[in-house]
């Protein structure tokens, strides 16, 4: 791959909030396509600590009672909004794929190497949902990582949950980007 290519594909990746997302279903080997870019991310001493489970079709029903529970279990009763839940509860209906984003490690490496080798695994999806002209986003919030969610998502105890990545087809095109100009965050030592 040229190496201009290369870099006006990485200027091409966006993250896509879910009202840009069709819950129109998609292929799971495009999915499959996205875990195996995952696989591939590096992690000292080959730990491999990412952790998914990909929830599509009715099995998404299992993440959105999931959600709702996580909202009602950590919102305290006084301010507790059964509309807030029913939110939580439906936004797993609104991207056909969710994959979340888990991780399990050892104890040999620190958990921030760990916990950046499955931010690579997570972005080599990303970069692959978008060479297969899909909308994708890394959702962390509260409910994202809640314990309760974790569970349902099958990590054990140990395990970490970092929230899911979603996926689908985009209901627009993503939005140009920017970024503030390399040579301001760069400092050069040459002698």
């Amino acid at each position: 791959m040229e190496p201009n290519h290369l870099l006006q594909f990485l200027q091409s990746r966006r993250s896509m909030p879910l009202k840009e997302v069709r819950p129109d279903p998609i292929d799971p080997a495009q999915i499959e396509l996205m875990l195996e870019a995952a696989n591939w991310a590096p992690s000292h001493g080959k730990t491999e600590p990412w952790r998914f489970t990909v929830f599509m079709g009715e099995g998404r029903r299992a993440l959105s009672t999931a959600f709702g529970e996580a909202y009602r279990r950590m919102t305290p009763p006084e301010k507790f909004d059964p509309m807030g839940q029913q939110v939580q509860a439906d936004r797993p209906w609104q991207a056909p794929a969710w994959i979340s984003l888990g991780m399990v490690t050892d104890g040999k490496m620190p958990e921030w190497e760990e916990m950046s080798a499955v931010a690579i695994a997570a972005h080599n999806m990303h970069l692959m949902a978008t060479s297969l002209g899909l909308a994708c986003k890394w959702t962390s919030g509260a409910i994202a990582i809640h314990p309760h969610v974790a569970e349902v998502v099958g990590l054990p105890p140990s395990g970490r949950l970092l929230g899911f990545l979603y996926t689908g087809l985009p209901a627009a095109p993503p939005p140009s980007g920017s970024r503030r100009p390399v040579a301001d965050k760069v400092r050069w030592v040459t002698a």
